[in-house]
């Protein structure tokens, strides 16, 4: 299961793209759990958006039904509309 952090903001960045990258790597079934989220950012929102189609683009399966509503505020307030993200968000 890849945990996303506490704290996914512009600070962490480069941090939770490595650890995706590892754990993608290694995985082909990703299963994530939002569940420590505690904080996020605009660039943190565009990081997860990143996470997904990434993830989806070198055929990786994701188990994710988004259960933190600082996330989904997140996604509301950039006013995204159209996106792969929606579906694990509004699940």
């Amino acid at each position: 299961m890849f945990k996303l952090p506490a704290e996914i903001t512009i600070a962490k960045a480069e941090e939770f793209k490595q650890l995706l990258m590892d754990y993608a790597e290694n995985h082909d079934s990703i299963e994530i759990d939002d569940s420590a989220v505690e904080k996020i950012d605009t660039i943190g929102v565009q990081l997860i958006l990143s996470m997904v189609t990434y993830l989806t683009s070198i055929h990786k399966s994701i188990d994710w039904q988004c259960s933190t509503p600082i996330i989904k505020e997140g996604v509301e307030k950039l006013g995204i509309k159209d996106s792969i993200l929606l579906q694990y968000v509004n699940a």
